[in-house]
C-alpha cells in the first residue's frame, strides 16, 4: 500500500472538476482523455502549488468541458465529503487494483460501476475501509 501524492492530486482536481461542472466523474474523464490524464499525473508535483480552483479552471477551459446535469452535493442529505476525501478514495482504490499503467487503471476503475457507488453520497460506501472498497470492485457488487 503506497501513498502516491500524483495520483492523489489527480483523482481529487477530477472530482473537483465533476462537481464544478455537475459531470458523473467517468464524463470528466472522457472529456480530459488519456493524454492530458498522462499530463495531469506526470505534472501533479507542480500543478497541487496552485490552487486547485484554478487548476480546474485550467483545464476545464483546456478542454472545453461543458456544464452537465448531475449534481450529487444537491442531491446530498447529509455532510458532503469534501473533493479531498474522494479523492483519496479513488487514489487508494486505484493503488489497489493497479497494474503495469496508472492511467489506464485510473480509467478503468473511474469508467466502472464503483465509480457511482463512490460518488452516492447518501450511502455509506465512500467512507467504508479501503479493503472493503477493494473487495466490492473484485467482486464487481456491493458486499
Amino acid at each position: 500500500m503506497k501513498n502516491d501524492s500524483d495520483l492523489f492530486f489527480s483523482c481529487s482536481l477530477i472530482e473537483y472538476i465533476g462537481r464544478q461542472c455537475k459531470l458523473q466523474r467517468k464524463q470528466v474523464i472522457e472529456y480530459l482523455g488519456r493524454e492530458y490524464l498522462k499530463r495531469i499525473y506526470k505534472y501533479a508535483g507542480t500543478l497541487h502549488c496552485e490552487p486547485i480552483q484554478k487548476v480546474a479552471d485550467d483545464y476545464i477551459e483546456m478542454r472545453k468541458i461543458p456544464v452537465g446535469d448531475f449534481d450529487n452535493i444537491k442531491a446530498c442529505k447529509y455532510e458532503v465529503p469534501d473533493y479531498w476525501a474522494i479523492g483519496e478514495v479513488y487514489e487508494r482504490l486505484i493503488e489497489d487494483v493497479s497494474g503495469d499503467d496508472i492511467i489506464e487503471t485510473l480509467i478503468e476503475v473511474y469508467n466502472s460501476w464503483i465509480s457511482d457507488a463512490i460518488s452516492n453520497f447518501n450511502s455509506d460506501f465512500y467512507y467504508q475501509s479501503r479493503e472493503y472498497i477493494f473487495k466490492c470492485y473484485q467482486q464487481g457488487e456491493l458486499l
